[in-house]
């Protein structure tokens, strides 16, 4: 099944809000072998001036790709998860992400096309805490490689 381009400026509703807490900053700083203690130790992020832990600069990939989950798990984008690699991606921070943030996420396909035979995605997650204050915008390429 072909890629349905009519996704492209498609934007979906907010994902439900997703609990920022210690215990997942730590679990993803070390998983990406961190040692900064700000990601641990909270008495070393007010230091730094944050409130709480703040998570490494690429935990809102956590947030985004649930969020993205609406787009790739819809039979009627016609992607095939098994044929998805991830070409790109990048992190704009309007500020950092902190223990005890409660982040809304909301999906933009900014663009559907084919090129090669392959299909290429480019998604839009933008991160807002509840008030609506951005955090963090992520955009992906994902490439669905052809038959």
């Amino acid at each position: 099944m072909a890629l349905d381009t009519t996704f492209a400026k498609k934007v979906y509703p907010p994902s439900p809000t997703y609990e920022v807490s210690r215990e997942k900053i730590a679990e993803f700083a070390t998983a990406i072998g961190s040692c900064d203690p700000a990601h641990l130790d909270q008495a070393a992020a007010r230091a730094l001036g944050h409130p709480d832990v703040v998570a490494p600069p690429t935990f809102a990939v956590i947030v985004a790709q649930r969020c993205e989950a609406q787009y790739v798990g819809d039979p009627a984008s016609g992607i095939d998860f098994s044929r998805v690699v991830h070409g790109e991606e990048r992190f704009r921070h309007h500020r950092p992400i902190v223990a005890g943030d409660r982040l809304v996420p909301t999906l933009h396909i900014d663009m559907v096309r084919s090129a090669g035979g392959h299909g290429m995605v480019t998604t839009r997650v933008e991160i807002s805490d509840e008030s609506g204050a951005a955090v963090a915008t992520v955009t992906s390429m994902l490439v669905v490689r052809g038959e």
